[in-house]
C-alpha cells in the first residue's frame, strides 16, 4: 500500500510540474507581446518569477518520490517492491526527464533575462519554443505506460 501511495502522490507531483513546465514558456510569449507596457510585464514578470519557483518546489518532491519509488527497494523492500528491475525504459524516461529540467531551467533563464530588461526574441519563436515539452512527454509517457524494454 506504500508502494501505490507513494506512486500516486510522485504523479500529482509530476502533473505540477508538468503545469509549470507547460505555462512557464508561455509567459515568455506574453513577455515578447507586451514590450514598451512596463506595468503589464512587470506583472507578468512576477507572475513567472512566482511561477518558476513552485515548479522548482514541485520538481523536488517529484524527485524525492520518483527516488523514493525506484531505490525504495534498498530501505524498505516490504514497503517499496522492486518493479524496475531490468527496466532499460526507467533509464530512457530518467534521461528524457532531465532533458524537460533542462528546458526548464533555461526557461527560467530567460524570464529572468527578458524581467531585467534583456532583448526579447520574438512572440512566435517563443510559441514554437512552448512546444518543446510536449515532444519530450510524449515518449516520457509511452515509456511509463507501455514499458517497452
Amino acid at each position: 500500500m506504500t508502494y501505490l501511495w507513494t506512486k500516486t502522490f510522485h504523479a500529482l507531483f509530476v502533473i505540477a510540474w508538468m503545469a509549470c513546465v507547460f505555462y512557464l514558456p508561455r509567459i515568455l510569449v506574453n513577455l515578447a507581446e507586451t514590450r514598451g507596457q512596463p506595468a503589464v510585464q512587470e506583472r507578468i514578470a512576477l507572475m513567472g518569477t512566482r511561477l518558476y519557483r513552485f515548479g522548482h518546489a514541485m520538481f523536488a518532491v517529484m524527485l524525492v518520490l520518483g527516488l523514493l519509488l525506484w531505490f525504495g527497494r534498498f530501505l524498505a523492500p516490504s514497503l517499496w517492491p522492486n518493479v524496475t528491475a531490468g527496466s532499460g525504459w526507467m533509464h530512457a524516461k530518467f534521461l528524457l526527464v532531465l532533458l524537460l529540467l533542462a528546458y526548464f531551467i533555461v526557461t527560467g533563464k530567460m524570464l529572468k533575462s527578458m524581467a531585467a530588461g534583456g532583448p526579447a526574441k520574438s512572440s512566435g519563436w517563443y510559441r514554437w519554443f512552448n512546444e518543446v515539452p510536449l515532444l519530450l512527454a510524449i515518449p516520457v509517457l509511452f515509456l511509463v505506460i507501455a514499458k517497452p524494454f
